[in-house]
């Protein structure tokens, strides 16, 4: 009786056959064996049958509810670890090219006295120059309303190895050696590219990236920081109609928008001639320019930094690609502003005459020698005067 019944529970309506086409070729169905309702459940299951259900005790929710966190947790730490390993592999460091062409055809050798004295005995001919791996200059830039004239030019080194940033402004009006055309610097054809030429071959380094942000870009990407916070030197009070410039800031710390930044660093006399002069306007852009370099970095993030450089790609003219900006990104992130970056401006004169034309800015020579070495010399060899051309004014006011 007990092993009928046993058959009818196994024959009972919700109980499901299992379909023929789960089993391949013809075969004897092996004797079943006696068992428990228990184990019959089992082999039900494994032929496709619904197993019993059980209800589960709290202890066995909470196990279950740990082991998915668990997974959920190892599937985290996976995409993590997968994210910074490619991120190592991908953003590779950017290439050292120079950029700058030969100097233009009717320059001066080095050496050679612009003003038109007879050039001086070549020296002896110096070590050859061999730059040293994961230091990169660029030339930054910043266009006036128009986009013609450059308002601002910096050179920027980085040395990777040393997390060190080397930044020197060079005065709108410094002296080139040029045979024709405006000997200033800011002034002339060519563009950019010949800006960024006059400047290597001046200063004897190499040009491996350029930066050049118009007023626009400065301003998004200064509110894309939500402003900068500086001390302003002076009190301003300028008016230019003509550039639609009105600049009216007493002297002080200040919290500054994108328009505001911009109205700043572009201040360089006021409205009565007092104020200061274009070596007091790059300095400002300095101050302007580390405390930007010291919000970012104060994120700590590579996220919020990979964002500012999104809007940076979309505000300016590079040829830095996005690997690169990428890869400055996650190498500087760690940099510390306040110990690892110097700024300067390079030293001289601004009251010297050239072929008739005024006040341009002649750089001292040694003041100049001992900034570029210190800064932005990507070579294994300090720099001499001869690997320097630094133009000389023919008289001064």
């Amino acid at each position: 009786m007990e092993e009928k019944y046993l058959n009818m529970s196994r024959r009972s309506p919700g109980r499901r056959e299992a379909p023929a086409q789960r089993r391949s070729g013809h075969r004897e169905e092996p004797p079943r064996r006696s068992a428990s309702v228990r184990e019959r459940d089992s082999d039900w299951d494994d032929w496709g049958g619904e197993p019993p259900r059980r209800k589960k005790s709290g202890g066995d929710w909470a196990v279950s509810a740990l082991m998915s966190f668990y997974k959920v947790l190892v599937v985290l730490s996976i995409i993590i670890v997968a994210i910074y390993v490619g991120s190592k592999v991908l953003i590779r460091a950017p290439g050292q090219e120079d950029l700058t062409p030969p100097p233009q055809t009717n320059t001066p050798s080095k050496g050679q006295d612009v003003s038109g004295g007879s050039a001086s005995a070549a020296p002896p001919a110096a070590p050859s120059l061999e730059q040293r791996e994961l230091v990169y200059n660029i030339f930054l830039a910043a266009t006036d309303k128009g986009g013609s004239l450059s308002d601002t030019m910096m050179v920027m080194s980085y040395d990777i190895k040393n997390q060190t940033v080397g930044v020197i402004s060079i005065p709108r009006d410094t002296l080139v050696a040029r045979k024709s055309g405006n000997p200033r610097l800011v002034y002339g054809k060519g563009g950019l590219e010949q800006r960024m030429a006059d400047v290597s071959d001046m200063l004897g380094i190499p040009i491996h990236y350029y930066i050049k942000v118009n007023l626009k870009g400065f301003i998004s990407l200064v509110d894309y920081l939500e402003g900068v916070d500086i001390n302003i030197p002076c009190n301003m009070d300028y008016d230019d109609p003509y550039q639609d410039l009105h600049i009216h800031y007493k002297k002080g710390p200040a919290h500054l928008n994108g328009k505001q930044a911009m109205e700043v660093v572009r201040f360089r006399k006021n409205n009565d001639g007092s104020g200061y002069s274009d070596v007091g306007r790059t300095e400002t852009q300095q101050l302007v320019l580390v405390a930007l370099a010291k919000k970012v970095l104060s994120w700590n993030s590579i996220t919020r930094v990979n964002g500012f450089v999104e809007i940076f790609n979309e505000s300016v003219d590079t040829n830095l690609t996005l690997n690169d900006m990428l890869y400055f990104a996650k190498e500087g992130i760690n940099l510390d502003p306040s110990t690892a970056v110097e700024t300067a401006t390079l030293p001289g004169r601004g009251d010297g005459v050239y072929r008739g034309y005024n006040y341009c800015y002649e750089l001292d020579p040694e003041g100049t020698l001992d900034l570029v070495n210190r800064l932005v010399n990507p070579y294994t060899r300090p720099l001499t005067l001869e690997d320097l051309n630094l133009a000389k004014a023919e008289k001064y006011h």
